[in-house]
């Protein structure tokens, strides 16, 4: 969840700033410099550490934290959809800014976001996990596999698949995602 929603308002931003350029480019991306000069770690950390730990909080949090890396990556990509020939045909046609942007542009980076979202959720999944490890993120007793790593390490030298098997899941989880998102991107 909190993938989608950093990649629809990242790819929104993205689309605005790549297409109109200008002002709106200039505001929107010194925002988005500001948001990528902290770790997205620590950014999550501090909003965490005042908002409180929630899932609705951490959704937000992890929303928040990669809306600027998927925003920079859409606009690189419309900034080279956007001198198109077919860009220059819809303008003559009369097609509105809108209409150019998520009918002639989006389709045509449409493989740039499936790689984007797939490596995004990946980097959520450790992102959340670590927050959780650290008891800033989803809190007991909703079952989190890096609260139960946080949860088990106190045992791991008399029991250590207690926290083996959240660990090895939760890099199952991050490289199968990212393997995914090579293999489209290929």
């Amino acid at each position: 969840m909190a993938s989608a929603l950093g990649i629809g308002i990242g790819t929104t931003l993205g689309l605005l700033t790549g297409f109109y350029g200008g002002l709106i480019d200039e505001v929107i991306m010194r925002i988005i410099d500001t948001l990528m000069a902290l770790p997205s770690i620590v950014l999550a950390i501090i909003v965490l550490a005042v908002a409180g730990p929630s899932l609705v909080n951490v959704i937000l949090v992890i929303a928040l934290v990669y809306i600027p890396l998927n925003c920079r990556i859409i606009r690189s990509a419309v900034l080279v959809q956007r001198n198109q020939d077919f860009i220059a045909a819809a303008r003559l046609r009369g097609e509105n800014g809108f209409h150019i942007m998520f009918v002639e542009i989006l389709p045509n980076i449409t493989s740039t976001l499936v790689v984007e979202f797939t490596v995004r959720v990946a980097y959520a999944a450790f992102t959340v996990s670590t927050l959780s490890f650290l008891g800033l993120g989803i809190q007991p007793p909703t079952p989190d596999w890096g609260l139960m790593i946080s949860e088990g390490r106190i045992y791991i030298q008399i029991a250590p698949w207690i926290v083996i098997f959240p660990a090895a899941a939760l890099a199952t989880l991050v490289l199968s995602t990212s393997l995914i998102g090579e293999g489209i991107k290929k």
